[in-house]
């Protein structure tokens, strides 16, 4: 049989085994390379072909069509040799040949179904005649679908119904492709899908018999004339009994799947290049996306995504990104898409799980734009970005976590009076208003257990250094950090000192804070107490915001503040010089 393919004509002189021969791609209806290895069980052990058979993805077993022991060693020993030890879910994939056609006036199928039902991993069977030359490219062909399009992952011949991973991927492009969210595909939506997946979409009558033929198998498979969810899953159930695999893997690779029905992670995590000094946000058209997807799943429509429509929303994903720390990351009154999904273009979390969760999501990366590196930005004196992170930095126990939840409008200490840090993120994000402009302005609590702090960790727009006023060890940690890592770079620090509702003991640093600032020529010290969000310390975050949007004015404010301490201090000494002068010259 395999001479016979190879040679394209039949040999009368046939050897026990064929040489080893490599199909090539462009000869195949697939467009990939196919090996074929030939078994003589007259020559080769049991042991052999077990070897062979670890390094195979598809097995042909041959029987004789006018031989019925042939065909029963099929079940007695051909199948147990090849699968006997493989569990469910990992079998070899088999094709059944019947050679010899030409000596048969009947078929074999008969005898031959019954062995199919019994044995799952059977993908088909294919009568042919090496001497006529009948249906032998088309068992190859069947042999590479085996490979390309299996079975095994999608479909439960034994249940007869699409196995659980299956009706969970094809849920989710279902979803997907339900565009305004009534749980219907309609006809234009289905043409989308179509276009989307095989390039055209279907005809009028095509479109109408589909639906005929879901309406006369299922009960509620047609609804509104749409399809509804069950008929897109009958469609696809029809498809594989029929053979037609490569249609439902067809959808399924279109969507990110790959053998195992697992997203792949070229899908998922597209990569992000990205020159260095610069960043990600989101652009026009990303903001007019995630409105869209918002207003989507947003059904009671009161402009906030309740806990059941967020998870609505993601059931299009693999798994939720994120926990119910998610409420901790924005204001309470609202779930923002927008706001959700802004760090992930801001590009300052760098490879982190956060980015991660949020990029399979939104894998389309055309809704993103590269803005302008920063150092660019200091030379030119202005800024277009509207996303900036702030490193909330500072020892234990100084009120971090306190300070980001006051940003959203939460009292941690009435949401969890005994662990207030165990319960949140991390990560706030807030719109912030400056000038009249509204900005992204997100804050990272940095959690640290020393006074060591990595350059990774201390890299942002603006440094807010917090430490606790009631406690006299707190200041020295945050003036260790700015020598360490901002005193010589360009990025902006901002001092805020917490809980000055307490009473202000002295730092044991070797000069007070406000003293360390002047030196330093930084801003005083902003005061902060969660239990008195004056507009003092609501201004505080306007600070910060101002303070990265603008770093090159509040460095000039900080070399303008040194000359003009500079210049006082000459004048102050040119005045005690003159009355001085002024004394002598009257004693004179």
């Amino acid at each position: 049989m395999m001479a016979a393919f190879h040679l394209d004509v039949y040999l009368y002189q046939v050897p026990p085994r064929a040489e080893e021969i490599t199909i090539p791609a462009d000869v195949t209806p697939e467009r990939v390379p196919t090996h074929i290895v030939d078994y003589s069980e007259k020559e080769q052990t049991d042991e052999k072909l077990r070897d062979e058979i670890v390094k195979a993805n598809v097995v042909c077993v041959v029987y004789d069509v006018t031989n019925e022991d042939t065909i029963d060693k099929i079940k007695t020993k051909w199948i147990p040799l090849v699968n006997g030890d493989a569990e469910k879910g990992n079998k070899i994939p088999i094709i059944l040949v019947g050679n010899k056609s030409d000596l048969r006036s009947g078929s074999s199928m008969e005898t031959i179904l019954p062995i199919m039902n019994q044995f799952s991993e059977i993908e088909t069977c294919v009568e042919c005649s090496a001497k006529n030359l009948k249906n032998i490219s088309e068992l190859f062909y069947y042999a590479q679908k085996a490979v390309l399009h299996p079975t095994a992952p999608l479909y439960d011949p034994e249940d007869k119904q699409l196995k659980p991973a299956c009706v969970r991927a094809l849920s989710r492009i279902f979803y997907i492709s339900d565009k305004d969210n009534d749980r219907i595909l309609s006809d234009a939506e289905l043409n989308s899908f179509q276009k989307s997946c095989f390039g055209n979409p279907l005809a009028p009558q095509a479109l109408e018999d589909v639906k005929t033929v879901v309406w006369k198998n299922t009960s509620d498979g047609v609804q509104d004339n749409g399809l509804t969810l069950n008929g897109f899953l009958f469609l696809n159930t029809l498809f594989i009994q029929r053979g037609r695999h490569e249609t439902t893997w067809t959808i399924l690779r279109k969507f990110g799947y790959d053998d195992n029905l697992e997203m792949t992670d070229d899908y998922l995590y597209p990569e992000l290049r990205v020159p260095v000094g610069c960043t990600t946000e989101l652009n026009h058209y990303g903001h007019q996306f995630l409105q869209r997807l918002f207003e989507k799943y947003d059904e009671d429509k009161d402009s906030a995504l309740s806990q059941m429509e967020l998870k609505n929303l993601f059931c299009v994903c693999p798994y939720m990104p994120w926990g119910p720390d998610v409420y901790m990351t924005v204001s309470r009154h609202i779930i923002s898409i927008i706001i959700i999904f802004v760090p992930l273009f801001a590009n300052v979390l760098n490879t982190s799980s956060f980015i991660r969760s949020e990029l399979f999501c939104l894998h389309v990366l055309s809704i993103c734009a590269v803005t302008r590196a920063k150092e660019l930005d200091l030379e030119k004196r202005q800024t277009q970005r509207t996303v900036f992170l702030c490193k909330v930095i500072g020892p234990r126990g100084t009120g971090k976590t306190v300070f980001l939840q006051s940003f959203v409008g939460r009292n941690v200490l009435v949401c969890h009076p005994r662990n207030p840090s165990s319960a949140f993120s991390p990560y706030v994000i807030n719109l912030v208003q400056v000038g009249n402009q509204e900005i992204y302005l997100i804050l990272n609590e940095v959690d640290v257990e020393t006074e060591f702090l990595k350059a990774s960790d201390a890299s942002c727009d603006v440094a807010c250094l917090m430490y606790d006023a009631s406690d006299p060890h707190s200041f020295d940690y945050c003036a260790s950090i700015y020598k360490q890592h901002y005193m010589d770079s360009n990025i902006p620090c901002v001092l805020v000192a917490s809980k000055v509702d307490l009473p202000e003991v002295k730092q044991f640093h070797g000069m007070t804070p406000a003293e360390f600032c002047y030196k330093h020529r930084l801003p005083p010290p902003l005061p902060f107490s969660s239990l008195l969000l004056d507009s003092t310390s609501k201004n505080i975050y306007n600070r910060l915001a101002c303070a990265a949007m603008y770093p090159y004015v509040l460095m000039i404010l900080s070399s303008t503040s040194f000359w003009l301490r500079v210049a006082l201090g000459s004048a102050v000494v040119a005045v005690l010089g003159f009355a001085v002068y002024r004394a002598v010259a009257r004693l004179k």
